[in-house]
């Protein structure tokens, strides 16, 4: 109980920190113990303007030769995909909340993802 309550508590703090725009979208990530979830919102209107996830990356590359090898890999590959996909949406700049998580590990990787396709934040 103490565990969720902190964590919540971590949420509600850095979602006070965090606000997102038109101009800077919010990209928020949710992470699983097996999957890891990206969407980016305007905090402004209240509606999302795009959303990836893992799952799509396992589908796309299940059948091909560079299968990821574990999920830190699966969330980098999300990250570059994702980032592609919001510079064609005209998405340049967000502002990342990574919400209640450490930046390390799969955050991480999602974030230098995201960098390396371009994407400023």
């Amino acid at each position: 109980m103490i565990r969720k309550t902190a964590k919540k508590r971590r949420e509600v703090k850095i979602k006070n920190l965090i606000r997102g725009n038109f101009e800077r979208p919010r990209l928020t990530v949710f992470r699983s113990n097996k999957q890891i979830y990206a969407q980016v919102v305007n905090d402004e209107v209240g509606n999302t303007l795009a959303a990836s996830s893992s799952l799509s990356i396992k589908k796309t590359n299940s059948k091909s030769a560079n299968k990821p090898e574990n999920k830190s890999e699966t969330a980098y590959i999300l990250g570059k995909e994702f980032g592609a996909n919001l510079l064609s949406l005209k998405i340049a700049k967000i502002v990342f909340d990574r919400k209640s998580y450490r930046y390390h590990g799969r955050v991480k990787k999602l974030a230098d993802g995201l960098r390396d396709a371009g994407v400023k934040f």
